[in-house]
C-alpha cells in the first residue's frame, strides 16, 4: 500500500509539474480527471477517466472540453475524447458528439457520432464534424442539417460554417424545408443574422400557391421577398411568369419582372409578352408595359394585340384583357386599331374604343376613329365590338356604335365603295362579312359591274337604312329602305366631288400585315442592364494550404528504436481526406503581403 501511495503522489506531481509547463507553452490542460492510467502499448498516452460525480474536463486557449474518457498524448499535444463528448468555444459556441479528436498544436477538431454543434442562432447537425479554430469555420462533407427557428431546416451534402460572419455555404443536394415553401438548389449561400439566402445553379422555390425556378437568385427568408435571374420563372397555378429578372414578394402575392417576359395562361392558351410586367395573384391581375403583346393561341389562326400598356385581369375562366395607348389588333383575315382594346375570353367580346384626347379645342383636330380591316373591308366608327366564338375559333358578329362606316375598293378601278350610317351590324360567314345592316342616315357609293366585271355605272344613294349581302368579298345584293333620294351614274358623269362620302378617310397605310407591324410606330426601347446578383464563386478548399502547413509543422520529431526502428505517425493528419495526405513532401508558409 505505501508503495501504491508514492505511485499516485508521483503521478499527481508529473501532472501538476505537467499543467504549469503546458500554461506556459500554451499546451492542452487538463483541468480534471480523476482517474489517470498508462497503457504499455501507448507509450505517449495517458488515459483519463470520469468518477460518478463528473466528467473529465480539458482546456486549451479558450476553448473547454468534457468527455467521460479521453486518451492524451502529451509529445503531439493530441486529445481524443470519448462518450457524450461536449465542446465549447466562449458564450456562443457548443458542439456535442460521440467522439472528438483535438490538436493542440493544429486548433483543428474532428467529431463524429451524432454531432450537434450550435450557435446563438443556429444548429448543424451531422456525423462527421470538422471545426478549425483558427479560421474559425465549421465543416462536413458526409451529409448534414442546419436547424434555424424563424428559417426552417436545411440540408445538403457538403457544408461550411463561417463563424465570424454568421454565413454558411451548402453544396450538392441542397434543401431548405420552411412551413411555407420548400428550397431545392444545387449551391446555397445563407446568412444566419439577416436571413438570406443566395441561390446558385437550378434552384426550385415551391409552395402551395407557386413555383419558381431560376439558376442565379437571392430570397430573404425573413421578410419572404426574392430576386431571381437567369432562366428565371414562376407557375401560379395556370400563370406562369418568365423574365430575365424577376422579383417576388410572398407576403402581397406579387412579382414583378424586367425584360424578355413571357406570360403563359396554360387554361386560356394565351401569352402576353412585355419587357416588364406586374403580377398580382390574389387579384388575378397582370400589367405590363413596354412592347406588350397579348397573344391569344388558337389552332388555326392567333389574335395578337399590341398596345402601349395590356393589363389582364379575371379568374381562369372570366379572363379580360385592356390594352391601352396605340392598341392594336391582327391575325391573318383581321386586324385593327384604337385607342383602346378590351377582349373578354368568356363573351368572346373584343371592343375597340377611341378616347377623345384634344384638350385644345383644335378646329383642325381630326378624330381618328377605331378601325377594322377584314379582307378588303376597312370599317370605322366611334366604338367598334366584335363577337367570336373562342370554341371554334371564328368571327360571329361586329356592332359600329356612331358614324359608321364601311369602305372597299373597286376591285378593278380606282374608286371605293362606301358604305355610311349611324350604326353598323355585320354577320360573319367562315371569318368574312356575309351581311351588313346599316342603321339610320345611311349613304353609299357602289361601283356596278356585270358578270363579265365591266363596270355598269356608280351607285349613289341616302335611305333610312341599308341591308347589304356579300359572298367571296363581292356584294351580291343591297337593299335600300326608305329611300330618300339616289342616282346611278355613268362612270364618265360622275362629278368628282361625289365620289366620296363625308367622313371618308381611306387608311390602308395603317393597316397591320404581320405580327411586325404592330410594332412599327414604336419608339426605340433600350432595356436596362440586369444588375444586382454576382456569379458563384467556388468556396476554397477548407483543407486549405494554410491548414496543411499547420497539419504537417505538428508532425513529430523523428526518433528512432534501435530495436524497432519506427517513424511515429502524425496524429493531426490522421483524419484528413486521403486526396490532401498525398500532398507535397514539403509545404512552404505563405509569404505576407506588405
Amino acid at each position: 500500500m505505501k508503495h501504491k501511495s508514492i505511485y499516485y503522489f508521483v503521478c499527481i506531481l508529473f501532472f501538476v509539474g505537467f499543467t504549469l509547463h503546458a500554461q506556459e507553452r500554451r499546451k492542452i490542460e487538463i483541468d480534471y480527471a480523476p482517474f489517470m492510467t498508462f497503457d504499455e502499448s501507448k507509450p505517449d498516452a495517458t488515459i483519463l477517466t470520469r468518477d460518478n460525480s463528473k466528467q473529465v474536463h480539458i482546456k486549451h486557449e479558450g476553448i473547454e472540453l468534457w468527455c467521460d474518457e479521453a486518451i492524451y498524448y502529451g509529445k503531439q499535444d493530441f486529445i481524443e475524447a470519448y462518450g457524450k463528448v461536449h465542446v465549447k468555444q466562449g458564450d456562443t459556441i457548443n458542439m456535442t458528439s460521440k467522439y472528438v479528436e483535438y490538436s493542440g498544436k493544429t486548433q483543428l477538431a474532428y467529431a463524429s457520432g451524432s454531432v450537434i454543434l450550435t450557435d446563438p442562432n443556429s444548429e448543424i447537425t451531422t456525423d462527421t464534424l470538422y471545426f478549425d479554430r483558427v479560421k474559425q469555420e465549421a465543416f462536413y462533407r458526409s451529409s448534414g442539417k442546419v436547424v434555424r427557428d424563424t428559417t426552417g431546416t436545411i440540408t445538403s451534402t457538403i457544408g461550411r460554417y463561417y463563424m465570424k460572419p454568421k454565413k454558411y455555404q451548402f453544396v450538392n443536394n441542397v434543401k431548405l424545408v420552411n412551413p411555407e415553401y420548400v428550397i431545392e438548389s444545387n449551391r446555397l449561400d445563407f446568412y444566419t443574422l439577416t436571413g438570406f439566402a443566395f441561390l446558385f445553379g437550378p434552384t426550385t422555390i415551391t409552395s402551395e400557391t407557386s413555383v419558381i425556378y431560376c439558376e442565379r437568385g437571392f430570397y430573404d427568408t425573413q421578410n419572404d421577398t426574392g430576386y431571381f435571374i437567369k432562366n428565371s420563372k414562376i407557375n401560379y397555378d395556370e400563370r406562369i411568369v418568365e423574365g430575365d429578372s424577376i422579383y417576388f414578394d410572398r407576403n402581397k402575392s406579387f412579382a414583378s419582372a424586367t425584360n424578355n417576359i413571357t406570360i403563359t395562361d396554360t387554361l386560356n392558351n394565351t401569352l402576353v409578352k412585355s419587357h416588364y410586367a406586374e403580377v398580382f395573384r390574389d387579384k388575378d391581375s397582370v400589367f405590363v408595359t413596354k412592347r406588350a403583346l397579348a397573344i391569344t393561341l388558337q389552332e388555326n389562326d392567333s389574335i395578337f394585340v399590341h398596345s402601349d400598356t395590356l393589363m389582364v385581369t379575371g379568374k381562369p375562366d372570366k379572363r379580360i384583357t385592356r390594352a391601352y395607348y396605340n392598341a392594336k389588333i391582327y391575325k391573318s383575315d383581321l386586324s385593327g386599331k384604337a385607342d383602346s382594346i378590351h377582349m373578354n375570353q368568356k363573351t368572346g367580346l373584343t371592343q375597340l374604343i377611341n378616347l377623345d384626347q384634344n384638350t385644345t379645342n383644335d378646329p383642325f383636330y381630326k378624330v381618328q376613329h377605331p378601325i377594322l380591316w377584314n379582307l378588303k373591308n376597312q370599317i370605322t366608327g366611334d366604338s367598334i365590338h366584335l363577337i367570336s366564338n373562342s370554341k371554334t375559333e371564328t368571327l360571329d358578329s361586329l356592332k359600329v356604335f356612331d358614324h359608321a362606316f364601311i369602305i372597299s375598293k373597286d376591285s378593278l378601278g380606282d374608286g371605293y365603295n362606301q358604305i355610311s350610317g349611324q350604326k353598323l351590324y355585320g354577320l360573319f360567314k367562315n371569318n368574312s362579312l356575309s351581311t351588313i345592316d346599316i342603321i339610320k342616315n345611311a349613304e353609299s357609293i357602289y361601283y356596278l359591274r356585270n358578270e363579265a366585271n365591266e363596270l355598269v355605272g356608280i351607285d349613289k344613294s341616302k335611305s333610312g337604312s341599308i341591308k347589304v349581302w356579300v359572298s367571296e368579298n363581292t356584294i351580291d345584293e343591297m337593299r335600300k329602305y326608305n329611300q330618300i333620294g339616289g342616282k346611278t351614274y355613268p362612270e364618265i358623269e360622275f362629278p368628282e366631288n361625289e365620289k366620296i362620302l363625308k367622313g371618308f378617310h381611306w387608311r390602308e397605310t395603317e393597316r397591320p400585315t404581320s405580327v411586325e407591324d404592330l410594332f412599327k410606330d414604336d419608339a426605340p426601347l433600350e432595356l436596362p442592364t440586369i444588375k444586382g446578383l454576382d456569379a458563384y464563386i467556388p468556396q476554397e478548399d477548407f483543407f486549405d494550404t494554410k491548414l496543411l502547413l499547420r497539419v504537417d509543422q505538428a508532425s513529430p520529431t523523428p526518433t528512432k528504436n534501435l530495436e524497432s526502428p519506427k517513424k511515429i505517425k502524425n496524429k493531426a493528419a490522421r483524419k484528413l481526406p486521403k486526396k490532401f495526405l498525398n500532398k507535397p513532401e514539403k509545404l512552404t508558409k505563405p509569404k505576407k503581403k506588405n
